[in-house]
């Protein structure tokens, strides 16, 4: 059974979305280029931005077994990273809901 863990990106204080979007592109782009296999395991993308005390974010579904991975290839990447519970663990069905949106890979 596949599952996953959810991870959640922040921008920096006083950074609007237009700015962390690019930054959140630009980083999912040296994944996929540096670490395609890393990045094969980033299962969906929350449909829209949320908000973290005050801060812009964007939640990401990741297979479970990748996702320290992710979290800290994202830190080296200068982003804020908010930490996870290792234990809040949801299903392919959970992860697929309409809240979130699929990944192509």
């Amino acid at each position: 059974m596949d599952e996953y863990l959810c991870l959640t990106l922040v921008g920096n204080a006083g950074e609007g979305e237009p700015a962390f979007k690019t930054r959140l592109t630009a980083f999912w782009t040296l994944l996929l280029r540096t670490q395609p296999d890393l990045y094969d395991a980033v299962f969906a993308e929350a449909r829209a931005f949320g908000s973290e005390a005050g801060r812009v974010s964007r939640a990401y579904m990741i297979e479970a077994r990748a996702v320290r991975a992710v979290h800290d290839a994202a830190r080296a990447a200068g982003l804020d990273v908010q930490e996870f519970d290792e234990n809040d663990v949801y299903t392919k069905y959970e992860a697929s809901g309409s809240d979130w949106f699929q990944l192509a890979h």
